[in-house]
């Protein structure tokens, strides 16, 4: 036996009874589904704004810092003008102002839809994307934007 032997102080502590516990209540579908549908709503006010607000004219939104400072084009000039194209439904136009936008408008439609879906069943999402593809797409991003400011790459500029 370890420690004092037991005196009329210091005795065994009383055995209480559990505390009864609820179950987990299981969130509703309403409730599952409000954070992506909180997300669509910001993307379409996003793109109704941008839709509305025309970026070609001059003096609505802040030019890039990178083209006024040093004339190049980074991988996301032409971004607005793409989304605005994309709200009014000219693909082309939007793909001419900036493609990998285009890419990320579908490659985002995709993840937010397979959200909502597994949202709605009660499914949490899980991406665990490998470091190879993160830096995959940073070098994709890289590529078109040096290509973009090249003589050969100049119908990839907005």
């Amino acid at each position: 036996m370890t420690g004092p032997p037991p005196t009329p102080g210091n005795g065994p502590a009383p055995v209480l009874p559990p505390v009864p516990t609820r179950a987990p209540v299981p969130a509703s579908r309403l409730r599952r589904i409000a954070a992506p549908a909180a997300v669509l709503a910001g993307v379409v006010g996003a793109f109704a704004y941008v839709g509305t607000v025309d970026p070609n004219e001059p003096g609505h939104y802040p030019v890039c810092p990178l083209l006024r400072l040093t004339g190049i084009y980074c991988p996301g000039c032409g971004g607005l003008r793409s989304a605005h194209a994309f709200a009014h439904g000219d693909i082309v136009a939007a793909l001419g102002s900036n493609a990998v936008a285009v890419i990320g408008y579908a490659a985002l439609a995709v993840f937010w839809a397979l959200w909502m879906v597994r949202a709605a069943t009660g499914r949490p999402l899980r991406i665990d994307l490998k470091p190879v593809y993160l830096w995959g797409i940073g070098a994709v991003l890289l590529i078109f934007g040096v290509v973009r400011n090249l003589p050969f790459g100049s119908a990839l500029a907005p």
